[in-house]
């Protein structure tokens, strides 16, 4: 389980891809440095497992359900990626429950600088729409973001500072891809509406 606070901005260093698959690697000094064989990193909001690591870099399968699924398979050599270690049990919850499991991809239709923030619009997929709520949490692109608008086919929110410096939030333009995750929350709830009964009852 992640939290959508990134801990690193890393950088790819080089994908190489299969019939079905790839093989991405990124350097991330900070979240390689208690790394191990299987351990979990969110690279852009996408859980992948380390199959090999050193102290700058980690490499990880990336297999065609997660291609097709997420923005990752448009990643090149130089291609900066949002980083998080999966949370350690008793760790502080400084953001949502992520899961890591993309739900889909969108694009940025506006970016408006404020004062000290900037105003960014999405696409919104029609299959999550549902889940996509006023002031309720959303992650983009590994990012733990609050939702400050939602529209029939769009969403925005509103990025301080600390976000635009340390994120790839901050230095992506109109029409780049962004990985969806919903509130994994919501989904539990529609599908216990969908079906209230129990085994007790």
């Amino acid at each position: 389980m992640f939290t959508g606070i990134v801990e690193e901005l890393g950088t790819v260093e080089s994908i190489e891809h299969g019939q079905d698959s790839a093989v991405l690697t990124v350097r991330g000094p900070l979240v390689v440095a208690d790394a191990q064989h299987g351990t979990s990193i969110a690279v852009n909001g996408v859980c992948l497992t380390v199959v090999e690591h050193d102290q700058e870099r980690f490499r990880v399968d990336v297999m065609a359900e997660t291609l097709r699924r997420s923005s990752l398979g448009a990643l090149g050599p130089g291609s900066r990626v949002n980083l998080e270690r999966a949370m350690a049990a008793g760790g502080r919850f400084g953001g949502h429950v992520v899961q890591g499991h993309v739900d889909g991809t969108a694009q940025i239709l506006a970016r408006e600088p404020g004062d000290r923030w900037e105003v960014v619009t999405f696409t919104l997929p029609a299959a999550l729409a549902r889940y996509v709520v006023d002031k309720g949490s959303i992650t983009v692109d590994g990012v733990s973001l609050t939702v400050s608008a939602v529209g029939e086919d769009t969403f925005s929110v509103s990025l301080i500072p600390t976000t635009l410096g340390l994120t790839t939030l901050g230095h992506k333009g109109i029409g780049d891809p962004v990985n969806l995750e919903v509130d994994v929350l919501a989904k539990y709830v529609e599908r216990l509406l969908a079906h209230p009964g129990s085994a007790t009852d």
